[in-house]
């Protein structure tokens, strides 16, 4: 917090921003197999948890493997699932293939949670600095958010071309358009390369003036 008093910016906004990085906190991200959920569980009794799976950043595997992944992410509690769009066939045209993908890992968490009487959140990451063109940031939006997705994610973070507000605003821009044609809100997630209050102040920006303060609350 004192960081974020010492920007220059007011402070209606840096409370506003501080307010959105405190529901945040009360979030823990792990990888499958890196510790166990049921662990992450017991120790932080009030976070939610997500995992990222489906073979998490590569994406590259067999679809029965990503789908395995995603089944035991929940059966061991996983509140979010993140997975990574399929850019081997995305970036070669075949949009569908790409599309099926999410939807069968879409079909497969519900299932499990299904099962145990709970809702678990389904995050498409685009990886938008491989997309390179507005146009293909575009597609994979609402590719994504057509599939099932829950919320879109601008990148893994593990590429050197991560967010940028140029993906933000197409993306942004895809989710307005969404809503309008479903009526179906979808969420929006910037990662990767944000450092700063002045980045924040920018994202948070896109997000107010393309989609609104009723999307932000």
């Amino acid at each position: 917090m004192a960081i974020l008093c010492a920007a220059p910016y007011p402070i209606f906004l840096l409370l506003k921003i501080y307010s959105i990085l405190s529901e945040h906190i009360g979030n823990s991200w792990v990888t499958l197999g890196e510790l166990s959920i049921q662990y992450m569980r017991l120790t932080y009794l009030d976070f939610n948890i997500t995992v990222v799976s489906a073979c998490f950043p590569s994406s590259q595997s067999f679809l029965e493997v990503k789908l395995k992944e995603c089944e035991m992410a929940v059966e061991q509690g996983a509140d979010e699932v993140d997975i990574v769009l399929a850019l081997n066939a995305f970036l070669a045209g075949d949009y569908e293939a790409a599309a099926e993908e999410i939807r069968q890992i879409r079909a497969c968490i519900d299932a499990v949670a299904a099962k145990q009487g709970r809702k678990v959140h389904l995050k498409v990451i685009l990886e938008t600095g491989l997309l390179r063109t507005p146009e293909k940031i575009a597609i994979a939006s609402f590719l994504a958010m057509e599939a099932g997705a829950d919320f879109i994610k601008t990148s893994t973070g593990k590429i050197s071309i991560a967010a940028t507000p140029e993906a933000a605003y197409v993306m942004c821009k895809a989710i307005k358009e969404y809503k309008v044609q479903t009526g179906r809100w979808v969420g929006f997630k910037a990662a990767g390369g944000i450092k700063t209050v002045d980045d924040a102040v920018a994202y948070y920006t896109i997000v107010r003036e393309l989609l609104g303060q009723e999307f932000i609350d």
